[in-house]
């Protein structure tokens, strides 16, 4: 396939794990690189000094302008934004762009032993844990999988290992530069505002999402969730064959306490470790992903379902004292991924709040009626009190100045039989490194609370 078959010069953009995972996979298959980062440290520079590449830090218009025209590919950190100046210079030299995902697939398909199947996952909330779990089923059913693409592990990095089958976890900005990139069965979960500070628009957003199934032909499979009318709305011009998942009328769905496909039974609800409304979802989707790409069985899926316990800080549970539940779910980085948190329990306090990423918090205020009260954190804790300001149902409301002083006013307010819940709907970047380390603070700081032992 063009721009990757024959060895050039490539530049790739930012020197983050990706970066390093695709200088390396470049070196490895020939090319000479250049590494450009506008916010270079000592870790990007000894980077660079371990791959033996030139590093070209904050490069002004006129530098990126030059890099780009002395290059024959581009590949750009799924962080950079689609504004960025790189993408207009490439444009104007007719340099191609590809995304780590992207060299990755075109290299898998000049494997001498032939292509290994894939399967695509993408969705606003919900990749990282469906990844997981689909990549569970396949090890289940006897084939070794890799997890890969918006993980710790990037695509271009898993084509090394000795594995049957990859699960491929696609951000909209990983997809965005796609432009053969297909798998044998493609999910997306749901579609919510998110990342618009990355891309142009929600449109455009969306668009980079529908990329997972652009290219898919008439045998491969999209799956879509049955309940999400935007998802809905791009099934029905996907060229593969329509697959459906969530809905009571769903091909994979949730009958008599059951899961169930057009195969028969799957699994018994009760045999899994968690099974919150979007557990179920989740499920549904990576079991649709795995049989319709024949890369495990239904045996296989009973079994990775049950031995499931997800990844963390996904309404993982922290602690439990006096009759109250501590979940930390600090991944939750949108309105959508809090809202369907919150939907899983009857009662909450909500620790809601950080640094919004230009989303609209107005949704939070649609499970008022599971929120006994809300404690606002960080620089959007202001943002959060008017989203409840006009919730149908009144709901109390206080900001702090620190995660200590919030958890121990959720102490305060929450009652026997309630769930605190750290379900953000923003960004860590005000207070934290990551929404991990969020996680992590907030653990300990219940933990200390409590008296217990993390």
């Amino acid at each position: 396939m063009s721009g990757t078959s024959t060895a050039g010069h490539a530049l790739v953009y930012g020197l983050a794990v990706t970066g390093e995972a695709t200088v390396r996979a470049l070196e490895e298959r020939g090319w000479t690189v250049t590494v450009a980062d506008d916010r270079a440290s000592g870790a990007t520079r000894a980077a660079a000094d371990e791959l033996g590449v030139e590093l070209v830090e904050a490069p002004d218009e006129a530098t990126v302008a030059a890099l780009v025209a002395e290059a024959d590919l581009v590949s750009p950190s799924p962080g950079l934004p689609e504004s960025h100046r790189l993408f207009a210079a490439a444009a104007r030299a007719g340099v191609p762009v590809r995304s780590e995902i992207e060299l990755a697939y075109r290299w898998e398909q000049d494997r001498p032993e032939g292509p290994r199947p894939m399967v695509a996952v993408t969705g606003t909330d919900g990749k990282t844990t469906t990844t997981l779990m689909a990549a569970a089923m396949v090890e289940a059913s006897g084939r070794r999988a890799a997890a890969a693409g918006n993980t710790e592990l990037p695509l271009v990095a898993a084509l090394d290992l000795d594995v049957d089958a990859f699960v491929v976890e696609c951000s909209s900005f990983r997809l965005a530069f796609t432009e053969a990139f297909r798998t044998e069965a493609a999910v997306w979960l749901n579609l919510a505002p998110d990342h618009l500070d990355w891309h142009p628009s929600m449109v455009a957003y969306e668009e980079a999402k529908h990329r997972v199934w652009a290219h898919q032909g008439p045998t491969d499979a999209a799956i879509g969730n049955a309940r999400d009318a935007a998802v809905m709305r791009r099934l029905r011009q996907a060229p593969g064959r329509h697959v459906t998942f969530g809905s009571e009328q769903a091909d994979y769905r949730v009958e008599g306490g059951h899961l169930v496909c057009p195969k028969g039974v799957l699994a018994a609800v009760a045999a899994m470790t968690r099974a919150l409304p979007h557990d179920l979802t989740n499920a549904l989707a990576a079991a649709a992903g795995v049989l319709e790409a024949g890369v495990g069985t239904v045996e296989g899926v009973a079994a990775g379902l049950a031995g499931f316990t997800g990844p963390r800080h996904r309404i993982e549970l922290v602690a439990s004292a006096d009759g109250i539940d501590w979940y930390d779910d600090s991944k939750a980085t949108t309105p959508h991924a809090a809202v369907t948190a919150v939907r899983g329990f009857e009662r909450v306090v909500l620790l809601a709040g950080g640094r919004n990423k230009g989303l609209d918090l107005a949704p939070l205020a649609e499970v008022a009626d599971h929120i006994r009260a809300v404690v606002a954190l960080g620089e959007a804790a202001p943002e959060v009190a008017k989203a409840f300001a006009v919730a149908a149902r009144a709901v109390p409301v206080e900001e702090v100045a620190s995660m200590a002083e919030a958890v121990d006013l959720a102490r305060r307010l929450a009652h026997p039989g309630d769930a605190v819940l750290l379900s953000p709907a923003c960004a860590s970047f005000d207070w934290y490194s990551g929404y991990g380390e969020r996680g992590d603070d907030f653990a300990r700081l219940v933990h200390e609370l409590l008296g217990g032992t993390p």
